[in-house]
């Protein structure tokens, strides 16, 4: 289905991918530094490998800001109702992400349009890492942002 507008959004809209994002190191050292989360496993291979990873592993939380990114670049961020996920696989250093969200639902609640849309976050060629759902209210039919 084609990208429409949050006014024309409908069942099936998808919203335009972000570019792909590969995890590298400096990104979950800069990561680690605005979160706070500083947890070995992100930062340490040696620390990593003796928790029985290969390497490193970027942060849950990291895929899920990617996800707000990918919401907030199409509705504005007052607009984002609720956003919830399933962390389901870790995800490598080095790898490429691929975020993509997909209208599931729209309904009315007392006179606000809102969609549900499904969220993902695979890996590049391989698995889906994040799996959720967020709730977003819709302008009218219509209507300019």
């Amino acid at each position: 289905m084609s990208v429409f507008s949050p006014a024309s959004a409908e069942v099936g809209t998808e919203l335009p991918e972000l570019p792909g994002v590969r995890v590298t190191r400096t990104l979950l050292a800069l990561f680690a530094g605005a979160s706070g989360d500083h947890n070995p496993i992100h930062i340490d291979s040696d620390a990593a490998r003796a928790a029985g990873l290969d390497d490193v592993i970027a942060h849950g939380m990291l895929s899920m800001a990617l996800l707000g990114r990918l919401l907030t670049t199409w509705v504005p961020v007052q607009e984002l109702l609720s956003f919830k996920v399933r962390f389901s696989a870790p995800t490598p250093v080095h790898a490429v992400l691929r975020c993509t969200a997909r209208v599931t639902a729209i309904d009315e609640d007392e006179g606000v349009r809102r969609a549900r849309l499904s969220v993902t976050v695979r890996i590049e060629d391989g698995p889906g890492t994040v799996r959720g759902e967020a709730f977003v209210r819709l302008p009218d039919h219509g209507a300019e942002r």
